[in-house]
Parts: C-alpha cells; sequence; structure tokens
C-alpha cells in the first residue's frame, strides 16, 4: 500500500488499542478510593448511580490483552507497511504452481529461507502425498487407476469426499447438491459431460461458460415468446401460441443448446428438457436467463491440487451418481 493508506491503518490500529486502554483508564478515576456500592453524586430522573466498579480480574485481563496485542503488532504485520520483527508471511505469492512451489520450496529450504506456508504444504506433501499416490496409482506406480474403478473402493472415495469439502463444497455445497448457478454434482445432469475423463478435465482446467444476452435482439415479446417455448420443452404449461412464436426464434439458441433443445457438452450449453435449472426454473428467472444472458466460471485446480489429488477428487464425484 501507499505511505498515506500505511500511515492511515497504523493510526487507526494503535489508536483503536491505545483508545481503549483510556477508556479504561478514565472509567475507573473517578471512582478510585470511593466505597463499593457508595453513590457517586450522579442521579437522574430520580434513579441515583453507585459505585459498582468492574472486577480487578477483568481489568488486569484487558489490560493483559492490550500489552499482548501490542506486542503482537510489534512481531507480524499488521501495522501498514511495517512486516514486523520476524518477518512473517502467509505465503510466496510469486509461485504459480504446485510444480514450480516443489522446485521453489527445495531450494529455498537450502538456504533457510522457506516462509511458513511453503514449510507446511511441504512437510504435508512428504506425510500424505505418498498416501495419495498409493490411492490414485495402479500397483506398479506407473498408470493412474480408472476412475470408476477408484470410486468403487471405499477408503479411496472418503479421501475425494475430505479433498471436496476442503475445496469444492464452498461453491456446491457439503452434500454436492449445488446452489443458484453452481452445478448439482449427485445428478445425472452434466454441463460437459459426466463420463470420468470429462469430470477430471473439468476439475484440472476448469471451465468458462457464457451465455449471450439477447434482450436488444428479441424485444422483450421475444423474450415472452423464447421463455414460453422453452419451458414447454421440459413440459411445462404455456400459452400455445407463445410458444409456438418462440419456437421460430429460438433458431438463434440452437447453434448451442440444439434444435431439440438438449444441450451440448463441448460448450457447455444445458439441456432445456429435463426441468433442471442451474439459475433457477421459474418463469422470471428463465425470462432474466434470456434477457441478460449469464456467465459462470469453474476455476482450474490442477495448480492448487496436483493431478494426484484431482484424479481421487474426480473418482469422488463420478462416485456421487453411479
Amino acid at each position: 500500500m501507499n505511505t498515506f493508506l500505511s500511515i492511515f491503518v497504523t493510526v487507526i490500529s494503535l489508536g483503536t488499542i491505545f483508545g481503549c486502554l483510556a477508556l479504561l483508564i478514565w472509567c475507573n478515576k473517578d471512582k478510585m478510593g470511593m466505597e463499593e456500592g457508595a453513590p457517586t453524586g450522579h442521579t437522574y430522573d430520580g434513579i441515583s448511580e453507585l459505585n459498582n466498579p468492574l472486577p480487578k480480574w477483568w481489568t488486569y485481563m484487558f489490560i493483559f490483552m492490550v500489552v499482548l496485542s501490542l506486542i503482537y503488532l510489534a512481531l507480524y504485520p499488521g501495522l501498514g507497511n511495517f512486516k514486523g520483527l520476524l518477518g512473517w508471511q502467509s505465503s510466496n505469492q510469486n509461485v504459480q504452481s504446485l510444480e514450480e512451489s516443489r522446485a521453489a520450496s527445495a531450494a529455498a529450504r537450502e538456504e533457510g529461507r522457506l516462509v511458513q506456508y511453503e514449510r507446511e504444504m511441504v512437510r504435508a506433501d512428504e506425510v500424505f502425498g505418498a498416501k495419495f499416490r498409493e490411492l490414485a496409482y495402479e500397483a506398479d506406480g506407473q498408470s493412474y487407476r480408472a476412475i470408476a474403478d477408484i470410486a468403487q473402493d471405499e477408503e479411496a472415495t472418503k479421501v475425494g469426499q475430505r479433498l471436496f469439502l476442503q475445496n469444492c463444497a464452498q461453491c456446491h455445497g457439503s452434500d454436492a447438491r449445488g446452489a443458484r448457478g453452481f452445478p448439482n454434482l449427485a445428478d445425472a445432469d452434466w454441463l460437459y459431460g459426466g463420463t470420468p475423463d470429462a469430470i477430471k478435465t473439468t476439475i484440472m482446467h476448469g471451465r468458462k461458460g457464457a451465455m449471450p444476452a439477447w434482450g436488444d435482439s428479441l424485444g422483450e415479446q421475444g423474450v415472452q415468446e423464447v421463455t414460453s417455448y422453452v419451458l414447454s420443452l421440459s413440459g411445462r404449461k404455456v400459452d400455445p401460441v407463445e410458444a409456438q412464436k418462440g419456437q421460430a426464434r429460438f433458431a438463434m439458441c440452437a447453434a448451442c443448446h440444439g434444435m431439440d433443445g438438449k444441450g451440448n457438452h463441448a460448450v457447455g450449453a444445458p439441456n432445456l428438457t429435463d426441468n433442471i435449472w442451474l439459475y433457477g426454473g421459474s418463469r422470471a428467472a428463465v425470462e432474466d436467463s434470456v434477457r441478460h444472458g449469464r456467465a459462470g466460471v469453474m476455476p482450474a485446480w490442477k495448480d492448487i491440487l496436483g493431478e494426484d489429488k484431482v484424479h481421487l477428487l474426480a473418482s469422488y464425484i463420478y462416485s456421487l451418481n453411479h
């Protein structure tokens, strides 16, 4: 951050600490030497304030925490650009991939410059990496086990489930049933295909889906008509005349969703005939999708988890609906 922001953060941090300490001293100052329970002389609306001081143990603990916070801010980052006397940092932001991180960590270890986060990651890989490889590879250690076979291995799927809860549950939910804008991974509906290879590719490299906005091209009436036709594809009751007009306009959507509306795994276009809706299946939600379009991003996990973990994670996801 620039100098101004650094000073601003420092003043706010120290000002808050010393301000709380000053408030504590001020609250006790006027009552020092008074007998506990004695009137303070302050009366309002017939109610007299008595001297009921804070417990001594609480006051001492408060002062202790103030001193502890000052020691912490002296040792660790917290005061603007001041890095702390220990020079601690959470990660090496210059390392871009797991492979680069391992190589950089090995070199830094020899030089004694490993930061705390990297040391922990390397140690975890040394302890658990062998187990991941054991579960993911064939007995010869040269090739990966088939994802469908791993999905039948209870121990491996439990490991995959833990990886899912640690890395994927934030978006897809702990039960993998998704949420608005995040696909349900426990059903048989797949945007990019549900084969073992397709699932692994999705996790490894991520996905970027984009549906264009058609509001300007179709106009409001056109949006209504296309929505009626799309809803009719999944058996919903709609105005038949409006749906028929929407079918003619649907030609511009067929390039991705297909003339039959069954979608296209190659581009991540959803199946519109199964009544499963990523962004909501109400008429208002579908109209909003047609009018304004949608954009979804699934991050790539190859560099974060490494292929061994991704292989186990893909096996767990495959097991959810097989």
